[in-house]
């Protein structure tokens, strides 16, 4: 029997599909963390988006900060953002506290952030948030609670036309992802959509093409980074199985965003230099 979160999980892959039901393909993006953005300084975030449209990227995701000076004259400010031919794909929230309760930001926040992103023209708030794994087991009313939060702010972000995204880092999908499994259950497709950082999973042991394979109809973007010896390195230049995802992906008929993400732990800012070789893999591997 076909039951509503059944149902709900197909129009979510139908989503990924144009008016003549193929699949409208994946689309090169990149996160613009890997330079150095003065959030005071509009023109920063301008100058990092251009480069990224000489790059041949089609669409970048960014941190609120880089965005939230010009909430208050959001018109000019999505006119100059649409001038670059890119595509704000997603505005991300990450913080260095969460709201207990629900170990994502407060809702007063998203909101904030949410009217922000959508009067800029992006098609997504992306949210992080705090891990629930302790002792290797993750509690079940904190999960319930965190998952209620995430619907709550994929109601009021569909209210505005935007969606809302999860993005995890490693606590996540740590101890058999008993956390990222039970978002993905807990949530409503009809509000929530996850980005699977592709680096993080890696790092912590999880089979990223076997992932991919079991979730993408939940996946709205892939967060594309590789590692060598303990260091992250421009996509192509480590160990993480970049062609076998290609494969997975492809098979699956997938519609999201190829989104590279060059920032590095250590708060270096390589910029071009790392996000240049990263987008030629991307062409490499995925003809994008």
């Amino acid at each position: 029997m076909t039951t509503r979160r059944d149902f709900l999980g197909s129009l979510a892959a139908l989503s990924a599909l144009g008016p003549d039901g193929r699949a409208r393909g994946y689309r090169p993006g990149c996160q613009t963390n890997a330079w150095k953005i003065d959030p005071a300084r509009f023109s920063d975030l301008l100058g990092v988006v251009g480069k990224l449209k000489e790059l041949g990227y089609e669409g970048y995701e960014t941190g609120f900060r880089n965005l939230q000076g010009r909430f208050g004259e959001a018109a000019a400010a999505r006119r100059e953002l649409e001038a670059t031919g890119l595509k704000l794909l997603g505005v991300h929230i990450f913080l260095d506290r969460y709201d207990p309760a629900t170990a994502i930001a407060p809702m007063s926040e998203i909101r904030r952030v949410a009217d922000g992103a959508a009067a800029l023209g992006a098609e997504r708030l992306i949210l992080s948030g705090g891990g629930l794994l302790a002792e290797g087991r993750v509690n079940r009313e904190a999960l319930q609670r965190k998952a209620e939060g995430l619907n709550a702010a994929g109601r009021y972000c569909r209210s505005l036309g935007l969606r809302v995204a999860y993005h995890n880092h490693g606590p996540e999908m740590s101890e058999g992802g008993q956390e990222i499994e039970g978002l993905y259950r807990l949530t409503d497709p009809a509000n929530v959509e996850f980005i699977l950082d592709c680096g993080w999973a890696f790092r912590v042991g999880v089979d990223v093409p076997g992932f991919f394979r079991r979730h993408h109809r939940r996946l709205a973007g892939l967060h594309l980074r590789d590692f060598k010896a303990g260091e992250q390195v421009p996509l192509g230049e480590g160990g993480f199985p970049i062609d076998r995802l290609a494969e997975v992906v492809r098979a699956a008929s997938w519609g999201g965003w190829l989104i590279n993400e060059e920032e590095r732990l250590s708060g270096a800012k390589p910029g071009e230099s790392a996000v240049a070789p990263a987008r030629a893999t991307l062409r490499r591997v995925f003809g994008k």
